[in-house]
This record gives C-alpha cells, structure tokens and sequence, in this order.
C-alpha cells in the first residue's frame, strides 16, 4: 500500500508552484501550532484555562484573528502580485489562532473531566448501583476486573449522580478457587447488572520512571475506581443484552476461543490478535515479547494494523486486476487503497477501538484520501496531520508511549519507501512464475530492509520510554512479523466462523514461543540502560534518525556521538560520608531504598496486590532500571507480613540481590533465596562509603516464641558522618512494647532527622516516648490511599505535628527522595516535581 503511494507522496517542492508551496508550509505551520498548543496544556502543572477561556471577548478576538487570517490568505494570494507582508500576517494570526484553540480546547476537555469525578462525598460509601457492563471483564486468579457504566445510583435511598464510566474489581477472596463463584463468572459485557458498590477517586502509586495509572484512567474517562461488595441486597442481574453489541459480539468471540483452545497461554494470544483483548495475555508471555522485541504485534497495534492494511490491499488490488469489468469501474489502485482502509478499519473497530487503533486509521485515512483526490503532500506533513486528528479526539494520546512508537515506526516505512521510489528500469520478458517469484524476492528483501530501519530507528526510543532495548529483537522481528501478521492472525480471525483454524494458529504460537524463548536466553539479549537526560533523549532520536536515512556514510558515523550520552548517561551518586533515601510508593506498604555513592540498600519490598501482581514487578524493577542500579547490595525484609515482604521474589528473581538480612523463620521460601542470608540481631553494623549501618531491634532473645511478627521486625538506622549530613530511623512495624525497649535500651541513640512512621501510622504504634527520643524534623508515612486499616491514624498524624515534625504522606507525596542533608531543605516528593492537572494534588 505505501509503496503504490510513495510517488506522490514524496514530491519534492522543486516541482510544486510556488504557491503549493507556500500552502504546504502553512499547513505544516498549523499542524505544529496545533500540537504545541495541546502539548503546553498538557505539560503545565496546574490545569491553565484561567479567565482567558471563561470571558467571551476573547473568544470573540480568537474568531476575528482566525477570519482575518484566512481572509488575508484568500483575497491576498489571488492575485500575480502576492503581498508578502499580508501573507506573513495572515500566516501568524492563523498559526496563533490554531495554537490557542489547540491549547484551549485541551482545557476545556480535561475540565469537562475533572468535573465529572466522583465527589468526595460518595468515597468509600456503600452505593447501590444499576448500569452494564460496557467491555470486555478481565478474569484474574482473585476475581474480575470491568468496565462499568452506570445508569442511576443511591445512597442510603436518596438519588446521587456518578462519574459515566467506572472501572470496577469484583473478587470473590483470596483462596484457591474463589474465582470459580459461579454468579461473578456469569458477568459478560452488555449485562445490566444492579451491584452494591464502593468507590474512590482516581488515584494511583507515583515513583519515577514508574507507569501513570492516573493518566490511563483519565485518557479513558475512568471518574472512579471501586469493587463490589457483598452488600445486604447483594448483586443481581437485570437483563443479558442491555446493550453494547459491539462488545456483545467481541465477549462471545473471546468466550468461543476460550471453550475451543486447551492451551490457555495461547488462548489468551490469539484472543488478543483478534479482538483486542490484551488483558488476556499471561504475564510470562508479555515478559517474553517485551524481551525479544515483538511486544508491538500484540500490544502496540499500530504497526501491526498498517501491515494488515497493506496485505488486504495487495490481496484485493491482485484480485480486481484479474476482473474484466471491475478496472473499468474502478482503477485497481483506487480499489487495493480503499479496500486496504476498509480492511483496517473493521478490523480496528472490532479489535476494541484501542487508540493505537484510532492514531493508524487516521493517518491511513489521510493517506489514500491524498491519493484519491490527487493531492501532493510530502509525508512528514501526512504523519504531522494524521496526529493532529489523533490528538483532537485524545489530547492525552501525545503523553503514551504507542502514540510516538505507532508514528515513528510508520514514518520510517513512509521513509524508506520515499528513499526507493525510483522509477522501474524496463525489463525482458520472463515466464509467469518467474515473474512472480521475482515480484515474491523483491518483497521480501524490501521487508527486510524496512524491518532493520524500523528496529534500528525505534531503538532510541524504546530505551527512553522503557530503558531497554532488544538485540535479538532484529532477529525475532524477522520470524514473528511475517509469521504473525501473514499467517497467525488471518487464521485467528477466520477461526471465528471455522474454529478449526485456531488449532494450527495455536500450533505456530507454540513453535514461535519456543524460538524466541531460545533468543530471549542469549547473552545479553536485552540492554538495559538508566533514564537520561531530555538532551540526551533528543541526541540520541537524532541519531536513530541519521542512522536510517539515505545519506553518506560518513555523516552516519555521528550516530556514535549522539547515542552515546543515552547509552551512557551520567549518574550522580552520593559522596563519601552521605546517602539519599527514597521511600518508594507502594500503596499499603513499605519499600525504602538507601543509596551511598557504591552501595546500594533496599528496606522492604512493598505489598503483593493480588496472585499475579505484587510491587516488585510493577514498582520496584522499573525503578531500579531507571535509576541505572546495577545490584542491591543488601536486601532488609523486616519481617513477614505480606505488604513488607510482597514484592521480594520479583525483585530476587529480576534483580542480583548479594546479601539478605531479615526476620523470616528458618523455613520461609525467601530466607535463601539470595547467596548470603542472616537474621538481623540488635548490635549488628556496618560501614559504607563512609555512611554507619546499625540495626537496633530485635534481640537475639526476642525470636523463640515471639508471637506477632511485628513484634520482631528489623530497625535500621543509618548516618552520614559527612558534615551536614542527617540520619534515618526506619522502624518496620514495630509496636507499643518494642517501642518502650527500645526507648528505654538505646535512648537517644536513637535520635534521627528522618522516621520511617512505624507501622503505617498505626494507633498500635508511634507512642510519645518514641517520639521523644527520636526528635524527627520530617515524618514519613507509607500507606495506600483509603486503605481499608484507616492508616494513617489523625490522632498519630497529629502526635508528629505537635513535636514540630514535617508530615510527609505517600499517598499525597508520591516516592519521598532525601539526599541526606540534615536541614531536608533538599527533600522533594514525586508528586510535586511531577505535577499535572489529571493527578491528585500534593
């Protein structure tokens, strides 16, 4: 399909008039003042549309710079003697118009948004709720997951208004085979169902280099989050199609997959080729295509939609060549173009309308109207005006790692294309198949040439969105795209009226599976690499874009320069004698990471969420690669409990951890998970770069009989002895009895700038004793946001705030990072430092 379309796509402006080329570079204008416009809002802390939007004149002076723009640009090139100061004045006034209404519509939306959010008043209240079931239900091993759209609700029988769309939990508990309740099996989309309900306002963990779950309920129009309680008048089905038949259709498609293919893992794959679900896909599979690099054929659809185009495209442009009448009709490029898009656009549609989905239609879309009307655009105004049309509908499509990957990636097969569209060289008569075998060579090598631009020109930016690039993704590319795209998913899809076809679509997931298995085993299969700087970001796109354009080898070699600073970056590292704490923000518990200048220590490993998702695959790794770490040192597991010790396995498993301390039993699976593993015993110290390691409780004496494991949970207190520098105190869960031991034990030993709250801020724990020998200037409280305990306790908050404390909470701070200085004048929480309009405010 691209390559049908290069030709006119790539006119240069030497053969345009210069009038067409003026027009062109208008129109490039308003395309960048648009998305520098949408993308100012979106980056501003604070949600700016101030008194500006609110007061009609400016509305009314917008719409006159906007007329007298494109007044000026008609009445003022219509004539041979063009006025150059009337055109750059209409250009301006029609660029700033363009920019401001890009600006100010982004506001407006997200204002729309906002204010649709559930009121403060109605979290953590139990509602009574009728509404259906909108998508696709996620089954996972402690219940579903689902898009809820409500109809009416009532608080203790008086009316109340709710956000449009809700995305809801349903768990059943968290034994072996709660999941198998028939009633929470029976949820299917388009079901009206009438359910007992507590909500809360969107909210999310916020650490660096961490994923935004705030932003992907806002890009999705999400005003709450909840789960459904066992309320006294329980849940009850109303109606089984209420409506939404296109998720109707795509929920029996899924269910037909699922009744028709044994092997689950497979299952979920082709689930999510055909209609979208990628929620279906097991985590070890996601692991495995993020590794080799294919993860875009499944999860990025963008790239995969456009080859699917053009295969449809080719396909139907082959068979309405072989028509007699259909040419006479209807030029068969014309027909390949738009049966291309037509093929696209169903299959978008059907696959769940994702916006991967909706940014490669309309930049197809685009395309062959061009071509169909005659027009004569180069492609970079194509990709620039395809995105305009993308972030009219989803400003916030612009802050998704897919928006730029789907753009790129198409740019460079645009590019590619561009480069080769030379015309063919007359040649001799050859035989049918000859020929096709030539036509069928020709393809393939220009398949190849294409895979390699794309891998080597989206390589920048996959190391600046997920710190890491494949090697062998090059090589796995070459097996998965032609073999997914040309075989898997036609067959996948013509399973859904001959499910026969699943079985040798399930037999080559299987046999792909097992090569890149083999692959992902590779030394260093995957380069990981730290989070750079935006100049080295910016350096490196540019190389990735020199390495694949059309030029001389030598000005290729500045690739090396410009890539280095991102393979590279610097990393700055405390100085002998000083630390930098970071308290992790993991919801309902504890994660702190103490950093010298070669050392690296890790107090806690945060909650396990659910049975296939815990705070060291979703938290803790991601922030360790971009912090560029290349070890944990020393791994502290203060005691057992769940939301302490939730996340070890992840990280052991993902991450080299040299040395454990903790007070696990002898036979807890993590007591030898790492080479070196001890109990932490009151007295134990060490030195790190200059900065002293104590651990101050439990005993020896305590660990026979010692009933709760709070009781025996590891305190640690580390001190810089650089001048200037602070000290930390971090308690686990410890309570009231071994706060008075310690107290009374170490004293003011045990004095500290900083404390890690004990227990969450417990009424169990922080007693006034502790307090007073601790002296804290800042108090660190890690909790979830209305959790279900009620930590932290007011009554504790205020115990702090008396003695003159600074109340640091996770839930309104994000991750809390301290470089150690005894003034905290340096401290800086996540939230703050990343700040935007769709984030609960610090």
């Amino acid at each position: 399909m691209f390559a049908t379309a290069s030709g006119s796509l790539c006119a240069t402006a030497a053969t345009r008039s210069p009038r067409a080329g003026a027009v062109a570079a208008w129109i490039l204008a308003v395309c960048l003042a648009w998305l520098l416009g949408v993308g100012t809002q979106l980056l501003q802390p604070e949600l700016e549309v101030v008194a500006l939007l609110q007061n009609r004149l400016q509305w009314a002076i917008g719409a006159i710079v906007l007329a007298g723009a494109i007044a000026a640009f008609r009445f003022g090139s219509s004539g041979a003697s063009v006025s150059k100061l009337r055109w750059t004045a209409a250009c301006m006034m029609s660029v700033g118009a363009v920019a401001l209404a890009g600006w100010s519509s982004t506001g407006l939306l997200a204002q729309h948004r906002l204010a649709q959010r559930l009121p403060a008043a109605l979290e953590s209240v139990d509602l009574l709720v009728t509404g259906i079931v909108s998508d696709l239900p996620q089954v996972g091993p402690d219940g579903l997951r689902f898009q809820f759209d409500p109809e009416s609700a009532t608080l203790s029988g008086q009316a109340v208004q709710l956000p449009p769309r809700l995305m809801l939990g349903w768990y059943a508990g968290r034994e072996e085979g709660a999941i198998a309740d028939p009633l929470l099996l029976s949820l299917r989309a388009g079901q009206r169902w009438r359910l007992t309900l507590r909500l809360r306002r969107p909210h999310g963990n916020l650490n660096p280099h961490g994923y935004d779950f705030e932003l992907h309920l806002f890009e999705r129009n999400h005003g709450a989050t909840g789960y459904v309680r066992e309320g006294p008048k329980g849940a009850v089905k109303l109606a089984e199609d209420a409506g939404f038949p296109l998720a109707r259709l795509r929920q029996s498609v899924r269910d037909s997959i699922q009744r028709h293919v044994d092997d689950r893992r497979a299952a979920g794959v082709l689930a999510a080729l055909v209609i979208g679900d990628q929620a279906a896909i097991d985590r070890g599979d996601w692991r495995l295509f993020r590794d080799t690099g294919i993860a875009h054929l499944v999860a990025i659809s963008g790239l995969h939609i456009t080859m699917f185009s053009w295969l449809a495209a080719g396909l139907i442009g082959a068979a309405w060549r072989r028509s007699a009448r259909a040419p006479l009709w209807l030029a068969a490029h014309h027909a390949a173009r738009w049966g291309g898009l037509a093929a696209a656009a169903a299959y978008a549609v059907f696959s769940g309308w994702g916006v991967p989905s909706q940014r490669t239609l309309a930049m197809l879309s685009l395309i062959v109207l061009l071509h169909s009307t005659g027009r004569r655009w180069p492609w970079p105004l194509v990709l620039l005006a395809a995105a305009v049309l993308v972030t009219v509908l989803d400003p916030w499509a612009m802050l998704q790692p897919g928006f730029w990957l789907s753009f790129v990636a198409v740019g460079l097969l645009l590019a590619a294309e561009a480069a080769r569209a030379t015309p063919a060289a007359p040649t001799a008569a050859v035989g049918r198949w000859k020929s096709v075998w030539r036509r069928g060579g020709s393809s393939l090598a220009q398949m190849l040439r294409s895979q390699c631009g794309v891998s080597i020109g989206l390589a920048p930016l996959s190391m600046i969105f997920f710190q890491q690039v494949s090697l062998v993704g090059l090589l796995a590319n070459l097996v998965a795209i032609p073999l997914v795209t040309l075989v898997i998913t036609p067959l996948a899809l013509l399973g859904i009226g001959l499910p026969w076809l699943w079985q040798p679509a399930v037999w080559l997931l299987q046999s792909m599976s097992a090569v890149l298995t083999r692959l992902a085993s590779w030394p260093l299969a995957v380069w990981t690499v730290p989070a750079a700087p935006v100049w080295a970001q910016l350096a490196a796109m540019l190389g990735g874009l020199l390495a694949v354009l059309p030029i001389p080898w030598r000005l290729r070699l500045l690739v090396v320069p410009l890539a280095l600073p991102l393979l590279l970056p610097a990393r700055t590292w405390p100085l002998d004698g000083r630390f930098e704490v970071t308290a992790v923000d993991v919801g309902q518990g504890t994660s702190v990471l103490i950093r010298t200048r070669a050392h690296l220590l890790m107090y806690d490993t945060g909650p396990r969420y659910s049975r296939d998702s815990d705070a060291g695959e979703r938290v803790l790794l991601p922030l360790l690669r971009g912090r560029g770490e290349d070890q944990v040192d020393m791994m502290i597991l203060s005691h057992r409990d769940g939301d302490h010790v939730g996340g070890a396995a992840a990280v052991i498993r993902g991450f080299p951890v040299d040395e454990l301390l903790s007070s696990l039993e002898a036979g807890h699976p993590l007591r030898y998970a790492t080479p070196a593993s001890r109990r932490c015993v009151a007295g134990q110290r060490w030195v790190w770069d200059g900065v002293q390691f104590e651990i101050m409780h439990p005993l020896g004496s305590d660990y026979p009989g010692s009933g709760k494991p709070n009781a025996i949970s590891c305190v640690l207190r580390v001190a810089g002895t650089a001048p200037g520098s602070g000290s930390l105190l971090v308690t686990g869960d410890v309570e009231r009895l071994q706060e008075l031991a310690l107290v009374s034990r170490e004293g003011e030993r045990l004095r500290s700038t900083v404390i890690i709250v004990p227990h969450h801020g417990s009424r169990t724990s922080s007693t006034a004793q502790l307090l007073d020998a601790v002296q804290p200037r800042v108090a660190v409280f890690q909790a979830g946001y209305r959790n279900r305990f009620g930590h932290p306790v007011a009554d504790v908050v205020e115990r702090y705030r008396a003695r003159g404390a600074i109340v640091i909470e996770s839930t309104r701070c994000g991750a809390w990072t301290w470089r150690g200085d005894s003034t905290v004048s340096d401290a800086a929480c996540e939230r703050e430092l990343r700040r935007r309009h769709w984030r609960a405010s610090p």
